[in-house]
């Protein structure tokens, strides 16, 4: 028999809980249903969430969540119950609760739930953290941002800084021996300058991205004194910077707004249950069929796009994912081509094997398919940013990412960002401003023209990643390095705009 892991290494609140007894409550009482299939899963998750504006506290929420989840097969189909009372008694009730559902749903018409096989688990995961954010009081936190964030609120018209962190603690077991424990941390510190202007004011913030790491992040791990030093220089530049002559040019993107396009264009197109047509009601389907696999010409062939839930530091890391399946890695897109998809138990099926994509942001939510971390692979011998650059003779260079739009189907978009440079004849000239590009998935990535070395790499990514229905979020990380696409629409936003 597994030894238990050692549990004095989660948060102090969950090691509380009385998960032996949670465990057994809730698998006997399936049991006593025939269940096919069932899992318990108790999720807590800590959030803390600080806004200052001009040195100001304006906005401090520290707060706790527990609950139980108990998700069933019954004579082929799904139920699922969840409570935030964690006593055996009302665990028994939401398990009674998610079989009998099930049970309703079996005598309604469709295919019956088949899931992939998957060996039992048993084990730990702590991700790769430093220092727990709840560990560190809030005057504590309040203090160091006002002292990060004093020089930049004295050099422009308005500031602001603002702190996420979270931490989430699980703990799943299902009926085939299944027990594995995970914590995982992540945080995103974030300033923004405002200055004003003579039609209104213009603002630009930090490019420094969520992370799956703890405090450390805040004070260490990216160089906030040179970003903070240099953001009003580049801001007001910006503000008096001229407006872009739409037309077509060649663009180096940065990996602090590339990132956004391959979550948009490539994370969620293929997500397989978006592919399938299941996924429709949050941001619609996707272009890439299934149909399409292994054939579809999805960008140039220096394209490489692998999926993973092992990469340190990760927002998307996981030990196993919320369906028991260990962390892996995997193409999605290999010389150009769409390979892989992103799947769940279900998603694969029988006869094959799921790549650990299952997650629910809450004990109160289902599993369904979420993101991993979906990176775009450097060259191993590719040039710097300044390499790159060098090569375009007439061209934009993007720096941060700010807003975006995608249709239904993850095809044709839009995006703007923080930072536009003119290249002329393998030069920065300067910054502009009113910029979006604007192409279609395909057409897009094909026309990648040229990728960063190793040097250039970013992991970037979002905290607040929204699916499904009831809504459920996610963080997810994706790492790039520069990147050159050719012979590219640019738009005059403020022209758009009239």
């Amino acid at each position: 028999m597994t030894p238990e892991p050692d549990l004095s290494r989660l948060d102090v609140h969950f090691q509380r809980v009385e998960l032996a007894r949670i465990q057994d409550a809730a698998l006997s009482e399936c049991a006593r249903f025939g269940a096919s299939y069932a899992a318990v899963r108790v999720h807590q998750t800590r959030h803390r969430y600080l806004h200052l504006r001009d040195l100001a506290v304006e906005t401090a929420v520290d707060q706790r969540s527990i609950g139980v989840g108990v998700r069933v097969i019954v004579d082929g189909a799904w139920g699922f119950a969840a409570t935030s009372d964690t006593s055996p008694a009302a665990v028994r009730t939401v398990a009674r609760r998610a079989c009998e559902l099930a049970a309703r749903c079996a005598a309604l018409p469709g295919p019956e739930v088949e899931l992939a096989d998957e060996p039992v688990a048993v084990g730990m995961h702590i991700s790769d953290y430093e220092i727990d954010s709840f560990s560190v009081p809030i005057d504590e936190m309040v203090a160091t941002l006002k002292d990060l964030s004093a020089p930049l609120a004295a050099s422009v018209d308005h500031s602001s800084a603002t702190l996420e962190c979270t931490l989430e603690t699980t703990f799943l077991a299902d009926l085939a021996g299944t027990r594995v424990w995970q914590q995982r941390a992540r945080t995103h510190p974030s300033y923004t300058a405002v200055v004003l202007t003579a039609d209104g004011f213009d603002d630009m913030s930090t490019t420094a991205p969520p992370t799956g790491r703890g405090w450390e992040y805040v004070t260490g791990h990216w160089n906030w004194a040179e970003e903070l030093a240099s953001l009003p220089h580049a801001l007001i530049e910006k503000s008096r910077s001229p407006s872009i002559e739409p037309g077509r040019y060649d663009l180096v993107i940065h990996p602090t707004n590339l990132w956004l396009t391959i979550h948009e264009s490539v994370g969620h197109a293929t997500e397989k249950d978006r592919a399938l047509g299941y996924e429709a009601n949050y941001a619609g389907t996707s272009f890439a069929t299934p149909d399409l696999l292994g054939t579809l010409q999805y960008g140039s062939p220096l394209m490489n796009i692998r999926a993973d839930r092992t990469t340190p530091h990760g927002m998307s890391t996981v030990g196993w994912d919320d369906e028991g399946v260990a962390a892996q890695e995997w193409d999605i897109v290999r010389d150009g081509v769409l390979v892989g998809y992103q799947l769940d138990r279900q998603m694969a099926g029988p006869g094959r094997r799921s790549n650990g994509c299952a997650y629910a942001d809450s004990a109160e939510h289902v599993p369904i398919q979420r993101m991993p971390n979906v990176s775009l692979q450097p060259d191993p011998t590719g040039p710097d940013t300044e390499g790159l650059i060098a090569g375009v003779a007439d061209g934009l260079y993007i720096v941060g990412d700010k807003s975006w739009s995608i249709d239904m189907q993850r095809f044709n978009f839009q995006f703007t960002g923080q930072r536009f440079y003119r290249i002329q004849n393998g030069q920065l000239v300067g910054q502009v401003r009113d910029v979006a590009y604007q192409a279609n998935t395909l057409d897009f990535w094909r026309k990648l023209q040229a990728i960063g070395g190793p040097q250039t790499y970013l992991l970037g990514g979002a905290m607040n990643c929204g699916k499904g229905q009831p809504g459920q979020v996610a963080a997810v990380s994706h790492g790039c390095p520069a990147a050159v696409f050719s012979d590219i629409s640019v738009l005059n936003t403020r022209e758009e705009a009239r």
